[in-house]
């Protein structure tokens, strides 16, 4: 008996350790998919000198890669539930390694536009399939909120290292070594999760797997993301940006229908008649606007402003990494405060992170000056990273985590588009509303040029600050929304699966 007892210890230890490998191998896994995103653009000029092809075709690389990307991770995440996580997690990382070498191969705008689509529809393998591994590997759920929150943190810590491992990549190896670094790490990756993650699948087996809610999805989903990257350049009322409205409305309303009369629908309508799930969903489309559309500005601001270079500007990105991270452990342990509560504060945090920007930046600004609101910003949104995830995870069927896991994938990246487009857009009015303001109110006692010209330098540089404090100040007011709306978080039981309550009405 005794020698029973001590057998059985040694094995839940033994599985206590692996739990914790298969979350530091998703962690590789999803850190690696997301530095490829933040680092790419890095390496944007030298692929325009080498291609000899301008800034507005490069364009395309990101765009090609983030239009495959959203239309394939609720595929992925409703394969990854009935035909097994592990399996499509894994063909997802072999089609990224070489999606990943094929790019660094590249000859020309057309091959780099196809390999970094291949990277992409591999790449979107990996945020529902991990975040379903997880759930379903940590069962209790302090411990699934603690894995949850570590493995978000892995989302900023790329997009700091993007730049900071980018910059010395391109400068001494070329463009080609951001995406062929991807292959020795990749395989490292792929070892482990063929190693320590387990098998699984949903109870409930896909018979016919819902192709046209996919591709009406997808069509809705890539005229959306493409008006939100281009609109700016376009005009967001010109004929092409209304036709792209119209594609969206027409195909979302399709894609509804659909769903609703699917017996095993790709995203199942019936979460969003559970409020935790949606008040959890519209927390984390504010946060992440909020968050992605002022700070995409900062590498800019410093860069541009404050004359820094790549690496310099993602050295002051350390501490808020750090911030991040530690915000994310504490906020794990409050399983025993609300969870609205915590995310609410957690979002009130961040808005004052965010509007503390007005204070600190100028033109005089120092490197202290951009991390202290940084690391104030990162450790509102990690305080709540393991909440905003695992209500999510938790308020539906084991079987459909992928599913609902994907749904938030979504609208993270989405989010992130409507707050590049919207702020963008701010900055660009606002620029040119503060200079002809500034201009009106401006008296030059000189009469000559170079005082001329030493004004309207001043002028611009004065407009395009307060611009950037306009951009913020927006930011904040969408995040302190969203901390007001988190109160009415009430998290609650699971949902039950493709409920089918849309096809009464």
């Amino acid at each position: 008996m005794a020698m029973d007892q001590k057998d059985s210890a040694a094995e839940n230890g033994k599985g206590d350790n692996l739990r914790w490998w298969v979350l530091l191998t998703v962690i590789i896994g999803t850190f690696l998919g997301r530095l490829d995103q933040t680092i790419v653009s890095l390496a944007t000029p030298s692929i325009i000198q080498d291609f000899s092809i301008t800034v507005s075709e490069a364009a395309w690389i990101s765009t090609a890669y983030i239009l495959a990307n959203a239309i394939f991770v609720p595929v992925w995440g409703k394969l990854g539930d009935t035909s097994g996580r592990k399996k499509v997690y894994i063909l997802g990382f072999v089609g990224f390694i070489i999606g990943s070498m094929l790019a660094g191969l590249a000859w020309d705008l057309n091959s780099m536009i196809l390999f970094r689509v291949i990277q992409a529809i591999a790449g979107s393998a990996d945020y529902p399939t991990a975040m379903a591994i997880i759930a379903v590997t940590f069962k209790a759920g302090k411990e699934r909120a603690q894995a949850l929150g570590l493995w978000s943190t892995s989302f900023a810590a790329a997009s700091v290292f993007g730049p900071l491992l980018g910059g010395p990549l391109i400068d001494l190896f070329g463009w080609r070594s951001v995406f062929l670094i991807n292959i020795p790490i990749g395989i490292i990756g792929l070892a482990m999760a063929m190693f320590f993650v387990k098998e699984s699948v949903s109870d409930k087996r896909t018979v016919k797997f819902d192709w046209p809610g996919a591709i009406t999805l997808g069509i809705a989903l890539s005229s959306l993301v493409l008006v939100l990257d281009k609109g700016l350049d376009w005009g967001w009322l010109s004929g092409v940006s209304i036709m792209m409205y119209i594609i969206v409305a027409l195909f979302g309303l399709i894609f509804i229908r659909i769903e609703t009369r699917h017996d095993e629908p790709i995203i199942d309508l019936g979460f969003f008649r559970n409020p935790a799930f949606v008040g959890a969903i519209v927390n984390n489309f504010i946060v992440f606007m909020g968050l992605i559309g002022g700070i995409f500005l900062v590498p800019v601001f410093a860069q541009t402003f404050l004359g820094y270079d790549a690496t310099s500007t993602g050295l002051i990105f350390i501490p808020m990494t750090f911030s991040l991270f530690i915000a994310a452990q504490i906020g794990s342990r409050l399983d025993n405060i609300d969870a609205g509560r915590v995310i609410a504060i957690s979002t009130l945090i961040a808005a004052i992170g965010m509007f503390s920007f007005v204070f600190f930046i100028d033109a005089r600004s120092t490197a202290l000056d951009v991390i202290l609101p940084l690391s104030l910003m990162a450790f509102g949104i990690g305080l709540a990273m393991s909440q905003r995830t695992n209500i999510i995870a938790s308020t539906v069927p084991e079987n459909e985590i992928g599913s609902a896991s994907s749904a938030l994938a979504l609208v993270r990246n989405i989010s992130g588009a409507f707050g590049i487009a919207l702020f963008a857009t701010i900055l660009q009015d606002s620029t040119e509303s503060h200079v002809l303001a500034l201009a009106r109110e401006s008296v030059v006692n000189s009469a000559g040029q170079l005082a001329y010209a030493q004004a309207s330098t001043l002028i611009i540089l004065k407009a395009q600050v307060l611009a950037y404090h306009d951009v913020f100040i927006a930011s904040a007011a969408i995040l302190f929304i969203g901390a007001i709306l988190a109160f009415f978080i009430k998290p609650g039981t699971a949902a039950k699966p493709n409920t089918g309550v849309f096809a009464e009405a």
